[in-house]
């Protein structure tokens, strides 16, 4: 990402970058220094899902960092942020919501992503009517769902993951953007990133090997999603996927 995003920023025009990084940290979780890596490379705000906690050095951090935000459904007292806003190049503020689904997932940890979602949209609405929200699921019809849910409310309702881009992107009649997967920036020659033969291995033998990022070339996939400033609508929703140099082992 550091190699393709500042380019690509400049080519799109893009006023503003959102990033789930939970498996930057070479294939697991996120530290610091990646932090300030994606930020140099002009990542505004760094989402995280359920793989937060594979690395323990960054959770004094969530409560610092304004520029983390981990799923606002996690259990009370938990470390970080839910949501943020904060600036646009354009001068706007861009209003951020994180959810994580429940099907498939630990969802004995989790408070409902729709009544949660629908809360601090709310509240997030009265700061500016620009808010991206976030469903880090597994499930497509959950995230299908929760757009339907947001329809209106939301500027945008974009899943990730899944670590596949998918390729259902619409805006639903409210004028909320949609797309189920953003998919993944990284190896492509890998399986969901990882080293193939590893994961083939697991497959087959049923041993948990922890597998390492894959060599090869490397993808940036992701979403531009055009919004009226001042209604908070989407105007235009498309994905990307930039193909970079490749990586060797």
């Amino acid at each position: 990402m550091q190699k393709i995003l500042p380019d690509l920023r400049k080519k799109l025009g893009a006023d503003f970058v959102i990033a789930n990084a939970e498996n930057s940290a070479d294939g697991y979780g996120i530290v610091p220094a990646v932090v300030e890596e994606l930020a140099a490379a002009g990542v505004d705000l760094i989402s995280v899902g359920d793989h937060i906690w594979d690395r323990r050095e960054i959770i004094p951090q969530l409560d610092t960092d304004h520029r983390l935000v981990r799923p606002a459904n996690y259990p009370p007292g938990v470390p970080g942020q839910g949501s943020a806003v904060a600036t646009a190049a354009s001068g706007d503020k861009v209003g951020f919501l994180c959810l994580q689904g429940r099907v498939f997932m630990q969802k004995e940890m989790l408070d409902d992503p729709f009544r949660c979602g629908k809360t601090a949209m709310e509240k997030l609405k009265l700061e500016t009517p620009v808010v991206f929200v976030e469903i880090h699921a597994e499930a497509t019809s959950e995230k299908v769902a929760l757009g339907w849910h947001l329809d209106g409310l939301a500027s945008a309702v974009i899943g990730t993951h899944t670590h596949v881009q998918t390729a259902d992107e619409r805006i639903l009649p409210g004028g909320t953007a949609y797309l189920s997967d953003a998919g993944m920036t990284g190896p492509m020659d890998g399986v969901i990133g990882f080293e193939k033969e590893v994961i083939i291995g697991k497959f087959i033998t049923q041993m948990q090997n922890r597998g390492k990022v894959a060599p090869g070339r490397v993808k940036l996939n992701g979403v531009l999603v055009e919004v009226d400033g001042k209604t908070g609508k989407a105007v235009s929703i498309s994905r990307i996927a930039e193909e970079g140099e490749v990586e060797e082992k």
